[in-house]
């Protein structure tokens, strides 16, 4: 026989769980609030944007084949600019202390499809810190890239600069926390069902039913020990009163 689950057995399921629901979910949320506002530490992002246009010539405008060229450059400047030859001058003019590949690992490089514009992007624990290297890196790789390949065709368009009061890019407590809830929620539910699919003890004359595949024919009521001792008393008293009758007839 095909079993069917009703809506209504699914909603029964919940309700009857529905206290272990709200606690992992408001736990999965409370641990998610408390690790986003005192564990983790806040990150800032600072920003520079460095133009690579035509090389410096007597033409004053630009060919179709110089922006190709210059598009074709910037994977290639990409790459230069997270090189140990451009991290290493800005480690020493900044006296950072950290190496290349330390610094390498807070720095992104980047450009828009078909766009001769870089971002050069930094994170940083110091929001101050953070600009100072992105517009450094910017620096340095526009002095050097003239000795690197021969070219001078990089200009910066855009300072890194810091905000008042700007605002980590991470973490995000209010968008964890939601997070956290939506996914405790989830797990909650499913907890759920999978707890009253392995139970398998018999609730009811339905689930008997369901396990012999054969109609009931009737049901014994259950009493409670508190009403058969009450029955009990009842019955004695009732007797003890009928005693009495007799002897009065008597």
């Amino acid at each position: 026989m095909e079993e069917t689950i009703s809506l209504k057995e699914l909603l029964e399921t919940l309700k009857k769980r529905i206290i272990m629901i709200i606690v992992i979910t408001m736990t999965a949320g409370l641990v998610s609030g408390v690790i986003s506002y005192f564990f983790l530490t806040p990150i800032y992002q600072a920003s520079t944007q460095i133009l690579v246009n035509q090389a410096k010539s007597e033409q004053t405008l630009y060919s179709p084949s110089e922006v190709q060229t210059n598009l074709q450059l910037i994977n290639t400047y990409n790459v230069i600019i997270k090189s140990p030859a451009i991290l290493d001058k800005v480690i020493v003019q900044l006296g950072l202390e950290m190496t290349a590949s330390q610094l390498n690992q807070k720095i992104t490089v980047g450009s828009e499809k078909d766009s001769q514009v870089v971002n050069i992007s930094v994170q940083d624990p110091d929001a101050n810190l953070a600009a100072k290297i992105a517009n450094v890196t910017a620096s340095v790789f526009q002095n050097e890239i003239v000795k690197i390949m021969s070219v001078d065709n990089v200009s910066i368009l855009a300072q890194a600069t810091v905000a008042d009061n700007q605002a980590p890019i991470k973490p995000q407590p209010v968008m964890n926390v939601a997070i956290a809830i939506v996914v405790g929620l989830m797990a909650a539910v499913g907890l759920a069902f999978l707890l009253e699919y392995f139970d398998s003890t018999i609730k009811n004359e339905q689930d008997i039913e369901k396990i012999l595949e054969l109609p009931i024919l009737g049901v014994i009521a259950q009493i409670d020990d508190q009403k058969m001792e009450e029955l009990k008393l009842r019955k004695a008293a009732g007797k003890r009163a009928a005693g009495r009758g007799e002897t009065y007839g008597v």
